[in-house]
């Protein structure tokens, strides 16, 4: 895919004009997603909210590395991964391959399994577009509404930007999305041997919770049943891949935080 990319300008003897549109509508969108990324990384930044250094990274870089051994072909771009510090649980991925992770939520999540359950449901969402696809969407509606007199202003990955950012607590993918972000994800952490029912109990821990204390991946999308049931028929449907796997929440591996520790910020 990258060398298709690479060439998308030119018509070959192997490559036939739609083909070379296809692979120039793909480069497109690559570069869009690129920019959407930074331009969100740079305003995060501009807030103070990248964590430069902190001891959790020693819990999230493992755990993100083997994800993205497992992740990686299937996106086009390198995954990378950052604290953001948040008063409220949370985890988000942006287009480009950034996905960013709260501080906060680690002092949630109650084991390796359920953190790392989180992070492959945002990479399956990034792999899957997900988030560029529902920000050019808002987009199209809202140009409707006011005319393309809006495009005279800032670039269109600036006003995406603008509207990803201010939705990255509510970010509303349809129920469908989020059951295939949490079945792909799955496969990504069997895939990288963390324990899929990570998620099926971070589902039951969020029913648990008190109110404002809710990872708002979670908070937006009330039926969790239908998640849970969900992944449990993939579950017993790949029995060969997850039959290996401990249901039971007793065999999760404790998540170590440090009760007091100092971060420090990307400026």
């Amino acid at each position: 895919m990258l060398l298709l990319l690479a060439v998308a300008g030119i018509v070959g003897p192997g490559l036939s004009c739609s083909s070379a549109a296809a692979a120039t509508g793909k480069s497109e969108q690559a570069d869009t997603e690129l920019q959407l990324g930074q331009e969100v990384f740079d305003q995060l930044r501009s807030q103070g909210v990248i964590v430069a250094t902190s001891p959790l990274y020693q819990q999230l870089e493992p755990l993100a590395a083997r994800i993205t051994r497992v992740a990686q072909p299937g996106y086009e771009h390198p995954f990378h991964f950052y604290l953001v510090h948040q008063t409220q649980p949370n985890a988000f991925s942006t287009p480009g391959g950034n996905v960013y992770v709260a501080d906060s939520l680690f002092s949630f999540v109650r084991n390796t399994e359920e953190l790392a359950g989180t992070l492959c449901h945002e990479v399956a969402h990034t792999i899957h577009h997900d988030t560029v696809a529902l920000m050019e969407a808002r987009q199209r509606l809202a140009l409707r509404e006011v005319g393309a007199g809006v495009l005279l202003g800032p670039t269109h990955a600036h006003l995406l930007a603008i509207a990803l950012l201010g939705k990255l607590n509510s970010l509303g993918y349809s129920r469908e999305a989020e059951s295939r972000a949490d079945v792909t994800g799955s496969d990504i952490c069997a895939a990288a041997r963390y324990n899929p029912w990570g998620l099926v109990w971070l589902f039951s821990d969020f029913k648990d919770a008190q109110i404002g204390q809710t990872p708002e991946l979670l908070s937006d999308h009330p039926d969790d049943e239908h998640r849970v049931r969900t992944l449990k028929e993939h579950f017993r449907k790949n029995s060969q891949v997850f039959g290996n796997f401990d249901p039971d929440a007793a065999s999760a591996t404790p998540l170590v935080i440090p009760a007091d520790f100092k971060e420090t910020f990307v400026r």
